[in-house]
């Protein structure tokens, strides 16, 4: 099965290089010399890696089929695709498997949709579209977001206050008094 592994974003120089929004564990076994991957939309590829190079913590890729800044911006938001790799974890999902789960707290009430799960470099952030259609980022880490049951098709989360669309502080059990 293929799954996104980055996404390519602006161009940088004259040669065709690239920047890439991860979106797998792995990239140093993704992304290396001589590997192809297949794009999202089919048309922009598959593109063959010809160099890979890091800077203050963005990934920069080069291919071989574009030598020149104008194919490479061409290619920003192109979706770059690899197999899934066999080796499942317990507590790791694809992108692909969360969205379209439902999002309730631990006492069912709805909170929402999973619309994407968002890389940041401290911790991925999920997606959610309420009721409302406004959109919560919501940290996805085991304290905000204790269950995710994709047989079930469902995610619990238990977010901060203030996240989500009409929270009181009494909704939520916070007094806003100190100690």
């Amino acid at each position: 099965m293929k799954v996104t592994v980055a996404r390519i974003g602006r161009a940088h120089g004259l040669r065709g290089e690239v920047s890439v929004e991860l979106r797998t564990d792995i990239p140093e076994r993704r992304f290396v010399a001589g590997a192809v991957l297949d794009t999202d939309p089919a048309t922009a590829g598959p593109l063959t890696v010809a160099a890979v190079r890091t800077q203050a913590g963005r990934w920069w890729v080069r291919f071989e089929e574009i030598t020149d800044r104008t194919a490479a911006e061409a290619l920003r938001g192109v979706e770059l695709l690899g197999e899934a790799e066999d080796e499942a974890e317990d507590d790791a999902w694809y992108v692909h498997e969360l969205v379209g789960l439902r999002v309730e707290r631990p006492d069912g009430t709805e909170v929402g949709e999973v619309t994407d799960l968002i890389p940041m470099p401290a911790q991925d952030l999920l997606e959610v579209r309420q009721p409302s259609g406004r959109r919560a980022l919501i940290p996805f880490v085991a304290e905000f977001v204790p269950e995710v049951d994709t047989e079930a098709g469902l995610v619990i989360v238990t977010p901060p206050y203030g996240l989500l669309d009409g929270e009181t502080p009494e909704s939520t059990g916070e007094t806003g008094a100190s100690a």
